[in-house]
């Protein structure tokens, strides 16, 4: 018993199920790790080294149109206001009642034309008495003459007979005069407005019944400041426009100049002639005028979205072999998107026209075609 304990206690004690299985499962895990980072990581040890390539040149793409050579109108713009040629309110001289009336309203009339009678009744019954007491005064004045001629009457007597007979011949113009007014007729040829008054109405002297207005030729009348004064000379053409017909431009012609400064608004009141055969323009139309100051044929042309502006300069790029050139420019008129180019451009020059934010001056472009 003794020997078998002895040779139990010389064998090594082993814990309970061992540890070799969780030493291996650590170091297969191990290794794995490694080769995903050894395959996953970046490669700077195991690439070549390389140089980038520098970037071709780059044009930046513009639109540009070349320079236009067209016409170009100097003129002052002003605002006026369209009157008759002619107007005037049609009203008696004479007092009477209002008989009749002839003239339509709105309706062309002639010069000269009955317009109105009043009644004439009164005025015709003092012609006839004017008349009678002339045929009196007549046959006393060729009593006295062949009296003195007789030596039978006095001098005096014939002095008195000749100064009753041109009383009487004074009165007959009176009240034939009279008695023509109580027709009353047209100045001058034109358009009957809207009448103020009714037959049968007693009138006064001077009360208006109707007006007469004459607007063709109409007269127009504006004013320009002082500065322009040099260039609205009689005979200078304008041009107007209204917002009744806004398609449409009217051709007039300055006839007058006021030759009085307004001192308070430094301007000088020009009227004008506007040829109004149509009769589409009227009396007390608001306008805008254009007085043509000077005219060239032959101007250099550039759309205005080409202009730079800096400061009190203005700028152009041209386009010159592919490169943006910024250039100054002086600035003449501007109409209708085009502005003129006083100096700094010649006929056969390039602008960019769009684009111009992204170019500067020396910088190479393409000119591109505009987007359709």
């Amino acid at each position: 018993m003794d020997e078998i304990e002895s040779g139990l206690d010389r064998q090594p004690v082993r814990p309970k199920g061992g540890f070799a299985g969780p030493v291996l499962v650590v170091l297969v895990l191990g290794l794995m790790a490694g080769a995903g980072y050894w395959y996953l990581a970046p490669r700077w040890d195991r690439q070549p080294a390389t140089e980038a390539a520098p970037p071709a040149a780059f044009a930046m793409p513009v639109e540009a149109v070349g320079v236009r050579m067209g016409p170009v109108v100097v003129e002052v713009h002003a605002i006026g206001t369209l009157r008759s040629n002619e107007s005037v309110w049609l009203a008696p001289e004479i007092a009477g009642r209002l008989d009749s009336i002839i003239g339509e309203e709105g309706t062309w009339i002639a010069a000269g034309t009955n317009i109105a009678e009043l009644d004439s009744d009164v005025y015709r019954a003092e012609l006839e008495q004017a008349e009678a007491g002339l045929r009196l005064s007549e046959q006393n004045h060729r009593r006295a003459t062949e009296l003195v001629a007789q030596g039978a009457g006095t001098q005096r007597a014939l002095d008195e007979s000749t100064a009753t007979l041109a009383y009487d011949r004074a009165a007959v113009e009176l009240a034939r005069a009279r008695l023509a007014k109580t027709t009353i007729t047209a100045p001058f040829e034109g358009i009957l407005g809207m009448r103020r008054v009714s037959i049968g109405a007693y009138l006064s002297p001077g009360d208006p019944m109707i007006n007469l207005e004459q607007i063709n030729p109409l007269k127009l009348e504006f004013r320009v400041p002082e500065s322009a004064l040099a260039a609205v000379t009689p005979g200078r053409p304008i041009t107007i426009t209204v917002d009744s017909i806004p398609d449409r431009a009217f051709e007039g012609e300055i006839y007058a100049v006021d030759p009085l400064v307004d001192a308070q608004a430094r301007s000088v009141v020009v009227r004008a002639h506007v040829p109004n055969p149509e009769v589409l323009l009227r009396p007390g139309l608001f306008t805008r005028v254009a007085v043509t100051v000077e005219r060239r044929d032959r101007a250099a042309l550039v759309p205005e979205r080409a202009i730079v502006p800096l400061g009190e300069d203005s700028y152009v790029f041209r386009v010159v072999e592919g490169t943006a050139k910024m250039t100054k420019v002086r600035l003449g008129q501007r109409q209708e998107g085009d502005v003129e180019i006083l100096e700094g451009l010649s006929p056969d020059d390039v602008v960019v026209t769009d684009g111009l934010m992204k170019i500067g001056d020396g910088m190479p472009v393409a000119v591109v075609p505009p987007p359709s």
